[in-house]
C-alpha cells in the first residue's frame, strides 16, 4: 500500500510483489527443509536467534528515502526497498508452516499434519479480505504499520515458545527412530515443481489481463490471489473437496474458452470467465499436488518444492514476460502449457482427447493474438504496461495512442491537421475552455504549463510562441512512442521540457515553478495513482502554479468517481472545483477524433471561471461530507467507486 504510488500505481507494482513474496517464501522454505538435518535442539536455538534479530526492523514502514528519482529500474528498486524493509520478518513468517509441522510431526507421530498447510492459507485469505474491507478505513498507514509490527512481535514470543517445546521435547539433537520412508523421485518432485508453477502461472497471467488489458479496476487485482489461496485451502483441507473427474471436465471446458475470449475487452464477459478459469485451474493443480503428498518424513523438501515453483512462475510472468514479449501474451501462453500439463497427469484412455483439447487451445490462442495486434503500427512493452498505436482510416486519417485499453491521445495526419487537439483536449473539453480563456483574459501573454503525463502530447497543440511547457513522465516507452509516432512535440512552438520519473515526486524535488496551468493527467489506463489526488499532492501542486494558476484534473474514468475526491482538496485548501463534462455531439460534423471527458478545473481565480467559455460548461461538483479528505497515510477507493 505504502510503495504502490511511488512506482505509478499499477498492477505491475503488485505483481513485482508477488514475486518478491513468492522468492522469499521459497527461501523461508528451503530454510526449513536444510536446518531440519540440524537435529531439533540447534534447529530451534538458530530460529530463536533470528526472530530476536528480526524484531530490529520494525515498525515496516518503508523509509522515504526509497523513493525512485526516475531514472532506476523499478523492478530491482521494488525487490530491494521490500527486502531491507520487511525481508527478514516476512522470510520468519514464511517458514512458520513448514517447521510447525515438523516441529508437529516429531512429536505426535500418529497424524499428518498437512491439513495445517490448508489452516495457513485460510488465514492469508482472511487477511487479504479483511485488509480493504476492515483494515484500510479505519486506520491510516502508520497506524497500520505499528498494528503489524504488534502482531509480528506478538508472532515472534510466540514461535519462540514453539521453539522450545519442540527443542526440549528431545534429549539429543537427533531426531527420533521412525520407519524408513521410500526415497523421493526425481520424478515426484519435478512434478511438484510443474503444478506448483503453473498455479502461480495463472494467477500472475490472469491478473495481468484482466487488470491491465481488460480494466484497471481497483481491487480486481486481489480477487485471483484470494481465489487461488482459496484453491489451495480445500485442495489441502480434505480430498472430498477436489472432486477429480468434476474439475478436469470443467477445465476441459473451459480452456477453450479462455483462448476464445482473450481479445475480448468486455468486462462483463471476460472477468468472471477468467476468475472461473482459474479457479478451476488452481483446483486442478493444487488438487493434484494434494494427491501426490509423499510421507510426512520428506514433508520439507515437499513444501521447498511447492514454493519453488510458485516462485519460477511468478517471475515467468511478471519479471521475464515484460521483458521478452511485446504485449500480453502471457496469459494465452500459459492456457497452452496448462492444456499440455492436463495432458500428462491424464491417464491414457483420455490423452487423445487431452491432446485435441490442447490444439483446439493453441489455435484460438493464435488467433487472439492475430486479433490483438491486428491494424497495430507499434506494440512495445515496459514495467508500467503496453503501449500501441494504430491508424483509422476515415475521411482524415487519424493515429491513436493506447495505453493498455484505453486511448491515450491521438492525431490527426496531414500537414494541415496534424497540430489540432484531439481526442481528451478538444475545443470544448476542460482544457480546451482553460486555454482559450486564459489567452484571453491576458490578451495573449506566454504561458508557462506543467502536464503529468505525456500520452501522445496532444497538450502541445494549445502552446504558442514565448509559451514553456514541461511534460512529467514515468514510462520511457511512452516517450519513445510519442516522439517516433506523432509529431505534437517536434511541431509545438514552446519551449519544451521532458522530466523523467513520477510526477509528483519529480514536483517534490523541484523549486516552484510558477505554472499557469498544472495539468494532472499521468493515468495508466483507468488505474488510479492515489498519491495524485491527496492532501499532501495539493500541497505540492500549489507550491507550483502562480496564486491565479489553474489545475486541471482529468477525471475520466469508467469505475472511480473523482469528482468529490478533487472537491474535497479544493476545498480544504480555499479553492473552487467545477467540471467541465465534454461530450461532443457525433451529429454535427466528422470530428471523430474528440473524446467525451469530464475534466475538473481547480482555482483561486474566480475571474477565470466566470470567463463566459468556462462558465457556460461548468458544473458544480456535490461536497460528499461523509468521504473523508484523502492523504497519503489514508484513502479508500472503495467509498468512490462508481
Amino acid at each position: 500500500m505504502q510503495i504502490l504510488p511511488w512506482f505509478g500505481g499499477s498492477a505491475a507494482v503488485w505483481t513485482t510483489c508477488l514475486v518478491f513474496f513468492q522468492s522469499v517464501l521459497l527461501a523461508g522454505y528451503a530454510y526449513a527443509d536444510l536446518t531440519h538435518r540440524l537435529g531439533a535442539r540447534r534447529q530451534a536455538l538458530l530460529h530463536v536467534g533470528l526472530l530476536a534479530l528480526s524484531l530490529a526492523f520494525l515498525p515496516i514502514l518503508a523509509s522515504s528515502g526509497w523513493k525512485p528519482q526516475g531514472d532506476e529500474q523499478p523492478i530491482a528498486r521494488i525487490l530491494l526497498l521490500l527486502l531491507a524493509s520487511i525481508g527478514l520478518p516476512y522470510f520468519l513468517l514464511s517458514t512458520t508452516t513448514p517447521l510447525l509441522q515438523a516441529w508437529y510431526w516429531r512429536r505426535f507421530r500418529s497424524r499428518v499434519p498437512y491439513r495445517l498447510f490448508a489452516l495457513s492459507n485460510l488465514a492469508s485469505l482472511l487477511a487479504l479480505i479483511g485488509f480493504p474491507l476492515l483494515f484500510e478505513p479505519a486506520l491510516d498507514l502508520r497506524q497500520l504499520g505499528w498494528m503489524w509490527s504488534f502482531l509480528f512481535a506478538g508472532f515472534v514470543v510466540l514461535c519462540t515458545l514453539t521453539a522450545r517445546l519442540s527443542m526440549n521435547g528431545f534429549g539429543t539433537d537427533e531426531v527420533p527412530a521412525a520407519p524408513r520412508a521410500a526415497p523421493l523421485s526425481m520424478a515426484s518432485q519435478l512434478q511438484w515443481l510443474a503444478l506448483a508453477a503453473m498455479g502461480s502461472v495463472m494467477l500472475l497471467a490472469v491478473t495481468n489481463h484482466i487488470t491491465q488489458n481488460v480494466a484497471s479496476v481497483p481491487f480486481l487485482w486481489v480477487l485471483p490471489l484470494a481465489l487461488y489461496l482459496g484453491s489451495f485451502i480445500l485442495a489441502f483441507d480434505h480430498p472430498r473437496w477436489y472432486v477429480r473427474p468434476l474439475f478436469i471436465a470443467v477445465l476441459v471446458a473451459l480452456l477453450p474458452a479462455m483462448a476464445f475470449y482473450v481479445p475480448s475487452l468486455k468486462l462483463h464477459v471476460a472477468v468472471p470467465l477468467y476468475l472461473a478459469g482459474l479457479f478451476v485451474s488452481c483446483m486442478f493443480c493444487h488438487g493434484e499436488l494434494a494427491r501426490l503428498k509423499p510421507d510426512p518424513l520428506h514433508l520439507t523438501r515437499y513444501y521447498l518444492m511447492i514454493s519453488l515453483g510458485g516462485a519460477f512462475g511468478a517471475v515467468l510472468v511478471a519479471i521475464l514476460a515484460p521483458l521478452t514479449l511485446p504485449g500480453y501474451f502471457e496469459l494465452g501462453i500459459a492456457l497452452v502449457l496448462l492444456a499440455l500439463l492436463l495432458v500428462l497427469r491424464l491417464r491414457r484412455i483420455f490423452m487423445w482427447g487431452g491432446l485435441a483439447v490442447s490444439v483446439v487451445t493453441a489455435l484460438l490462442v493464435m488467433r487472439g493474438v492475430h486479433d490483438y495486434s491486428a491494424g497495430v503500427r507499434v506494440m512495445e512493452r515496459d514495467f508500467y504496461g503496453v503501449v500501441r498505436t494504430a491508424d483509422h482510416g476515415r475521411p482524415i486519417p487519424y493515429r491513436s495512442m493506447y495505453h493498455g485499453p484505453i486511448m491515450h491521445g491521438g492525431q490527426l495526419l496531414g500537414d494541415s491537421f496534424r497540430n489540432t487537439p484531439a481526442d481528451y483536449f478538444g475545443p470544448t473539453s476542460g482544457y480546451g475552455r482553460v486555454f482559450q480563456s486564459l489567452r484571453e483574459m491576458r490578451r495573449k501573454q506566454p504561458l508557462s504549463v506543467g502536464i503529468l503525463g505525456l500520452g501522445a502530447g496532444v497538450v502541445a497543440a494549445w502552446m504558442r510562441p514565448g509559451d514553456a511547457l514541461v511534460f512529467y513522465e514515468i514510462s520511457p516507452r511512452v516517450v519513445d512512442i510519442a516522439r517516433r509516432e506523432f509529431t505534437f512535440l517536434a511541431d509545438t512552438p514552446a519551449r519544451t521540457e521532458l522530466v523523467m520519473g513520477d510526477g509528483r515526486l519529480s514536483l517534490e524535488r523541484e523549486p516552484p515553478r510558477s505554472y499557469d496551468l498544472l495539468g494532472i493527467d499521468a493515468f495508466s489506463g483507468d488505474s488510479i495513482p492515489m498519491h495524485l489526488v491527496t492532501r499532501e499532492a495539493m500541497a505540492v501542486y500549489l507550491k507550483h502554479i502562480k496564486p491565479d494558476g489553474v489545475i486541471v484534473f482529468q477525471a475520466t474514468n469508467r469505475f472511480i468517481n473523482l469528482l468529490p475526491v478533487v472537491r474535497r482538496l479544493a476545498g480544504e485548501f480555499g479553492l473552487e472545483a467545477v467540471n467541465v463534462a465534454d461530450v461532443p455531439d457525433a451529429e454535427e460534423g466528422p470530428e471523430y477524433w474528440y473524446s467525451s471527458t469530464d475534466q475538473i478545473i481547480v482555482t483561486r481565480n474566480k475571474a477565470l471561471l466566470a470567463w463566459p467559455r468556462i462558465a457556460e460548461a461548468a458544473q458544480p461538483i456535490e461536497d460528499r461530507r461523509e468521504l473523508p479528505t484523502f492523504t497519503d497515510s489514508h484513502h479508500n477507493l472503495l467509498r468512490i467507486l462508481k
